[in-house]
């Protein structure tokens, strides 16, 4: 019994020992890794501070650096960024407003407003465009002497305000004008593609109207040379169906209620040949646009609405 405890004691001696050998060890190499580290870290630290110094002492070297972060900047945004966003930012472009043809309603006049939610609710266009394009038609008319309702009526009949319609024959925009014949009448707006800009048409048709009234000497013949069917012995009712829908536009602009379903003026299919009178200038003893023939009641017409 007392040499088994002696054995005992002896193994408690020794696990003592043993324990306290491990502690020894484990706080030498605790002690010898913090001080490695110290080291490591005011190592590391001096290596950063020339690191600055010496790019900051190199201009082409900084610049380098921040471009290359502003990129890696940019990139993590970008992969954190919706691609649908991406896209519409690519596409965005605040100025584009400044090519619209289109004006607030709230902006015409009485007669103009009327006229202008007529036409959109008869042709089943955007009240907008079609306030731009009338509130064009007044000023236009005012400086080349042409009732704006007749300018209006003829759009009506060659496009149904259609400002991309092009007929068989070459002729294109809301007033159906022949680009290739009047391409010099382009040039003051930048060449012929103008023709598909709604307002640029609209100038240029009204001025290929004048001449053709002024040539022509009256309203109604003056249409039959625009439609390019002075030579002709018929007009395929061309004159008679713009003088019906300008009567409709001036009862509109008068006030008068007007039904959107009246009968629509088709469009006629004629020729505009290149040698027809639209394609001459003017005389300068042609008779003026305002002073109706004796006979030709219908030029009364082309005086501007009250």
């Amino acid at each position: 019994m007392t040499a088994i405890r002696r054995l005992l004691a002896q193994v408690r001696q020794v696990g003592d020992a043993c324990a306290a050998s491990a502690g020894v060890f484990i706080r030498d190499v605790g002690q010898g890794l913090l001080e490695v580290s110290h080291n490591t870290l005011a190592l590391v630290g001096f290596i950063a501070i020339g690191a600055v110094f010496f790019i900051g002492s190199r201009a082409d070297l900084r610049q380098s650096i921040e471009a290359q972060t502003l990129d890696w900047l940019q990139a993590r945004q970008d992969a954190r960024t919706d691609p649908a966003e991406l896209v519409a930012a690519s596409l965005a472009e605040p100025d584009a407003i400044s090519r619209a043809t289109a004006l607030d309603p709230k902006g015409l006049t009485r007669q103009q407003a009327a006229v202008a939610q007529w036409i959109s609710r008869r042709y089943k266009v955007a009240p907008e465009p079609i306030s731009r394009l009338v509130k064009e038609a007044w000023i236009v008319g005012d400086r080349v002497n042409l009732d704006p309702t007749l300018i209006l009526a003829i759009m009506a009949v060659e496009s149904s305000f259609n400002p991309f319609a092009q007929s068989p024959v070459g002729a294109q925009g809301l007033m159906q004008v022949m680009t290739r014949v009047h391409d010099d009448k382009y040039d003051a707006y930048g060449g012929n593609f103008a023709a598909f800009d709604p307002v640029t048409n609209l100038r240029v048709g009204a001025q290929v109207l004048k001449e053709c009234i002024a040539r022509a000497g009256g309203l109604e013949p003056g249409l039959r040379y625009y439609v390019g069917a002075s030579k002709l012995d018929d007009d395929g009712g061309y004159a008679s169906k713009v003088l019906a829908e300008q009567a409709n536009l001036r009862m509109v602009a008068g006030g008068k209620i007007v039904a959107i379903n009246v009968q629509r003026p088709a469009p006629i299919p004629v020729h505009k040949p290149e040698d027809d009178a639209t394609a001459m200038p003017v005389k300068a003893d042609a008779k003026p646009v305002d002073k109706p023939a004796a006979v030709d009641k219908v030029a009364l017409l082309s005086k501007a609405p009250a």
